[in-house]
């Protein structure tokens, strides 16, 4: 049963996700109360699932990459939900809400679930994510682009030195919303791409996936992306520092998909 707990938690968190785009889509907390509710009950659940876990091996459950995950995943929620309720931090949720989110995703895929019952869902559910993936990385590469044309344009503007081709592009106000809706669209895409992929993996090849160096470096370009979406809409980043993390964050998506097309292979030979 620990795993069914853990499976309801996680459908439960799932909301906090959802919270966390919209914040970041549409600059609205609106959904942070039912949230941060379906968040607690999350939590309370992952705790019994943890307990009936650690009851059955007569350990804490920490075995494995899965049963860490869940554990990290329950310790951030308990710190989130501490640091909310003593200082009333709310903005942090849209960082911990996805991270949470995802690393209970990741333990409660440790016992595979049943095949495909048909091969076109499965072909269409590899397209949806293969899509998912790529309208996020162009959502990037907006961003990346954005940035830099908002960098150059405030350099030129503090230097007042006329030039033609800064005069074309939109002022620092457009550039720094199209920064923000990209970078909101980017993260979202990305997001749902990854939790595809996931569910595709875990039903296609079981918990073989998981120790994949593709796999790895996917995850650190969407924790790239949570990172920037956190401190782009919580902290205020803007110009320089803003604009470096998106280029890294597209360096890392570009890696990850050479890694997936396997182009480390055609350069190796």
């Amino acid at each position: 049963m620990s795993i069914f707990w853990l499976r309801v938690a996680a459908a439960l968190y799932s909301l906090g996700l959802l919270h966390a785009m919209l914040t970041v889509l549409r600059r609205t907390a609106s959904l942070f109360r039912p949230a941060t509710r379906a968040f607690t009950a999350g939590v309370i659940l992952h705790g019994v699932a943890l307990v009936e876990r650690g009851v059955a091996a007569r350990h804490l459950p920490v075995d494995n990459f899965y049963e860490s995950a869940s554990v990290c995943a329950f310790l951030i929620a308990l710190v989130f939900l501490f640091v909310h309720w003593r200082y009333e931090f709310a903005s942090l949720s849209v960082f911990l809400f996805p991270l949470v989110f995802v690393l209970t995703l990741a333990g409660a895929l440790e016992f595979p679930v049943a095949g495909w019952s048909n091969p076109r869902v499965r072909d269409a559910w590899l397209l949806v994510h293969v899509l998912l993936i790529l309208i996020g990385y162009a959502s990037l590469l907006l961003t990346a682009v954005a940035s830099v044309f908002y960098l150059a344009q405030e350099r030129h503007l503090k230097r007042k030195q006329p030039w033609a081709f800064f005069d074309r592009l939109p002022p620092l106000s457009t550039l720094d919303q199209l920064i923000t809706r990209s970078m909101g669209f980017a993260f979202a895409f990305i997001t749902l791409g990854v939790i595809a992929a996931s569910v595709w993996a875990i039903i296609e090849s079981g918990t073989r996936w998981i120790g994949s160096a593709k796999i790895g470096v996917a995850f650190l370009t969407w924790g790239a992306c949570l990172v920037m979406v956190f401190l782009r809409t919580s902290a205020g980043w803007r110009g320089r520092k803003a604009a470096l993390l998106s280029v890294f964050a597209l360096g890392l998506s570009a890696v990850t998909w050479a890694a997936h097309v396997g182009l480390r292979k055609l350069l190796t030979q």
